[in-house]
This record gives C-alpha cells, structure tokens and sequence, in this order.
C-alpha cells in the first residue's frame, strides 16, 4: 500500500513534530511539515500532498491567506486543505457538521483518532 503524503502547516513546531510522528507511527503516512504559511504553500507545489493540515492563526500568512493561493493555483487547488486550529471550539464545529466556509475543520487539542477519521474521509 501507498503511504498518503500529508502536509502540515502551523507555526507551532511542537505541535507539528507531535502529529508528524504520531501519522507517521500507523505506517499508513509520509508526513512533511512547515512552520511558515509562506514556505508551506510552496511546500505544497513542490511535494503534492494528499491532503494539508492548516492552522489559520501564523505570523507571516494565515491560514485563510493560505488556503485561497492554494486553490487558485492550478497545480495545488485540488489537494483537500483541513484546517486545524485553536479559533473554534469543537461544539462549534459539530453544530456546523465540522465544515465552515467550505472548509472541514478540527479543533485544538486534536484528538488521533479523530484526525485519522478526517484523513481517510477527505484524502482521494
């Protein structure tokens, strides 16, 4: 079987590491990171993930900044982006159906078994 390649960005480096080898400890993923929304979007140009992980609050680019030159870029507008972040509280998220803005969203703290969920529901 193929590992799905996932890509991570958020600005918060132990947050990244943790779920990093936490997909990568199922054998079922090939996980790259980045800590800048910037360096994440031509991150995902270049790698071609399966699926992104987005926070929405960094420094240099926000998640929704990051989100909107992904899908207008021809080589990255169909990789599915789920956003991971500290902004909504999971009953927010239920009531919505854990979509908001077109967008499937996981709150903070992220629970494993919860992210692999969305991982097979989202990744083609």
């Amino acid at each position: 079987m193929d590992k799905k390649k996932i890509l991570i960005i958020d600005d918060e480096v132990a947050f990244t590491r943790m779920i990093k080898l936490n997909l990568e400890a199922t054998g079922r993923y090939e996980v790259s990171e980045e800590n800048k929304g910037a360096q994440g979007v031509a991150a995902a140009k270049e790698a071609r993930p399966d699926l992104i992980l987005l926070d929405i609050i960094m420094p240099d680019l926000d998640g929704t900044t990051v989100a909107t030159q992904l899908k207008e870029d021809p080589a990255t507008k169909d990789i599915p982006v789920v956003f991971l972040t500290v902004v909504v509280q999971k009953k927010e998220i239920e009531d919505s159906g854990n979509i908001i803005g077109g967008y499937p969203f996981i709150a903070k703290p992220v629970n494993m078994e919860e992210l692999i969920g969305c991982l097979s529901k989202y990744i083609k």
